[in-house]
């Protein structure tokens, strides 16, 4: 079943103000796990997670900054 726009748009800003800080904790804490790496592939590491962070809620974050496309013309 299709999320709903609004229940798109609510799931954007839950993945948003909880996950993602969630999601950068723990790659500072796996990146600070090994040596330091160079500052350059320091951050192709942190650039590569969040890429891949974002990739499965590409669906939940499509068009979400658009207008309501169920909402009447007014």
């Amino acid at each position: 079943m299709a999320l709903s726009y609004k229940a798109r748009r609510r799931w954007a800003l839950v993945i948003l103000l909880v996950g993602l800080p969630i999601y950068i904790v723990v790659a500072i804490k796996v990146i600070s796990l090994f040596e330091r790496p160079s500052i350059l592939l320091e951050l192709a590491i942190y650039v590569g997670l969040g890429i891949l962070w974002a990739l499965p809620f590409r669906a939940i974050f499509k068009g979400v900054g658009q207008q309501d496309p169920d909402e009447d013309a007014k």
